[in-house]
This record gives C-alpha cells, structure tokens and sequence, in this order.
C-alpha cells in the first residue's frame, strides 16, 4: 500500500509557476504557426493570463522563502519539437485548438490532483492561487471549444 504524498507549499506554488511556465512556452512555440486571427487573439489573451499567473506564483514563493524555476530545457526542446511536428502537419483553427486544449486539460488535471492531495496541507492562499488556476485554464478550454 503506498502512502498518500502531501506535497508542501512550497512544492505546490511551484508546481502552478511550472504550469504557467509551460504554457507560455507552448504557446510562444505555437504562434509563429497560427495563420487564424482569431483563434491567434485567443491564444495571445491567454498568454496575458498565463504571464499573471506566473507572477503571481511568484510573488508568493517569496513568501514561503521558494525560488521557482524553469522548465528545463530539455522539456523546453522537447515541447517544441512536438509542436513544429504536428503543426507542420496541420495548423488549421480546429488542429491548434485541439492542441491548446489537449495542454490546457494536462494542466488542470495535475492542479486538480495537487489540491485534491493537499485538500488538508496546504495554506488558504496556495489553495486559491490553486483554484484560481485551474478556473483560468477551465475558461480557456471553454473558449477554445468554440475554435474545433
């Protein structure tokens, strides 16, 4: 049987900054390839919102005595390489949609996991940076249903 890990505070803002870090990599890494304006608005709108997730997480490493990182890069190289690869493809509004939202269901599903875990460890404000989060990318997917 396999004990529960609680992650810490601290594990958990980074786990959001690393999240937010991540998009915005994909999304940096997608853009040159979107020939849509519109699904290309969206995308930008969501990359404003990733860029204030990521300072906000940041800003509360501090106070838990946290430096955050960033992806490495390797994960970096690797990400883009998979979305050179099928955008080249395919870089329709409904294919870079699917990709967004395939990112965007990843990542709420890790928060959703961590805060499930940390339901009873973690501080009032790292479950709302948590909750937060996870309501911004919800958002994002919805929006992005429109674009398939």
């Amino acid at each position: 049987m396999s004990e529960l890990q609680v992650k810490t505070n601290s594990e958990a803002i980074a786990e959001v900054y690393r999240n937010a870090q991540l998009a915005l990599q994909s999304i940096t890494d997608i853009l040159p390839e979107v020939e849509d304006e519109e699904i290309k608005e969206e995308i930008l709108r969501q990359h404003e919102g990733y860029e204030k997730l990521s300072g906000e997480s940041a800003l509360l490493s501090k106070k838990y005595d946290l430096e955050v990182k960033e992806p490495s890069p390797v994960k970096k190289a690797m990400m883009w390489s998979s979305i050179k690869m099928n955008t080249m493809k395919d870089n329709s509004r409904s294919h870079i949609a699917q990709m967004m939202i395939q990112g965007t269901v990843m990542g709420v599903t890790a928060l959703r996991k961590t805060l499930s875990d940390g339901e009873n460890s973690l501080d009032k404000d790292v479950k709302a940076l948590f909750n937060q989060a996870i309501a911004m990318e919800e958002g994002y997917e919805e929006r992005l249903k429109k674009f398939l």
